[in-house]
């Protein structure tokens, strides 16, 4: 079997039949791991003829994406979220890429993510590279952060179209988004009140708002770009006084 493709779900029947229907009849096997939804996840991930496991569902959900990394059969694993949508073009430069036998063990894949009504192509949004392409058996995923990138043994290289993410189609979507994973950064947060209120907000080199908002050219993505940056830098403040509420 050439690829697999592989997700983990929970409740996500308002995305998973977009984003398995661009897969189906490409993939050689479709793995779901779930943990436990209480909507039609599993059954739409049936329809679409994943081979799927319920299981519990961790607070680092990438514990389930390992699962159904381990249970992968392909040469290759193209590891997949629910509001993810892998394009034709993106099929066919996989494809190619795999067919040729390349000599890296994995492909960082240009990511397009969708935010208030577009898809953002600055502040640092886009590309967003992720490493989701990889040989069985060379990569894995840590399972420590919530935004950690997979682990390849070996060479990695680059892929050139978009993988289209949909997360954040309604604001309150991104609302419970931005909520979880502060609840999980509060777990680790690190420094003082002045760090977390001030210098990481706007200075950060990757989520400070100065940094997204005009040294990445987040203004040109125009409300969306804004909103991006302020949310992005509220990370910080927002994790501390939660940290501070579990002493």
């Amino acid at each position: 079997m050439r690829l697999s493709v592989v997700l983990a779900t929970f409740n996500e029947e308002q995305n998973l039949a977009r984003c398995l229907a661009a897969v189906k009849g490409w993939a050689g096997e479709i793995i779901v791991v779930d943990g436990t939804s209480t909507d039609k996840t599993v059954a739409i991930a049936e329809k679409y003829g994943a081979k799927v496991t319920v299981t519990d569902n961790p607070p680092i959900f990438h514990l389930n994406k390992q699962k159904a990394i381990e249970q992968a059969r392909g040469d290759w694993i193209l590891q997949l979220d629910a509001d993810e949508v892998v394009t034709p073009d993106l099929k066919k430069e996989i494809d190619s890429v795999l067919a040729a036998d390349p000599p890296e063990n994995g492909f960082w894949l240009p990511r397009s993510n969708f935010f208030l009504g577009k898809f953002l192509k600055k502040g640092g949004a886009y590309p967003d590279y992720t490493l989701r392409l990889y040989r069985r058996g060379k990569g894995r995923l840590p399972c420590k952060s919530v935004h950690e990138q997979a682990e390849v043994t070996g060479k990695t290289g680059y892929l050139k179209h978009d993988l289209l993410h949909y997360a954040n189609e309604t604001f309150y979507r991104y609302l419970e988004h931005f909520n979880r994973y502060t609840d999980l950064w509060a777990e680790t947060v690190s420094g003082g009140f002045l760090a977390n209120m001030l210098v990481r907000p706007l200075f950060d080199s990757r989520q400070g708002f100065f940094t997204i908002y005009f040294r990445h050219l987040g203004f040109l993505d125009g409300f969306p770009g804004f909103i991006w940056a302020l949310f992005s830098s509220l990370n910080f403040p927002i994790a501390y006084f939660k940290s501070r509420e579990k002493l």
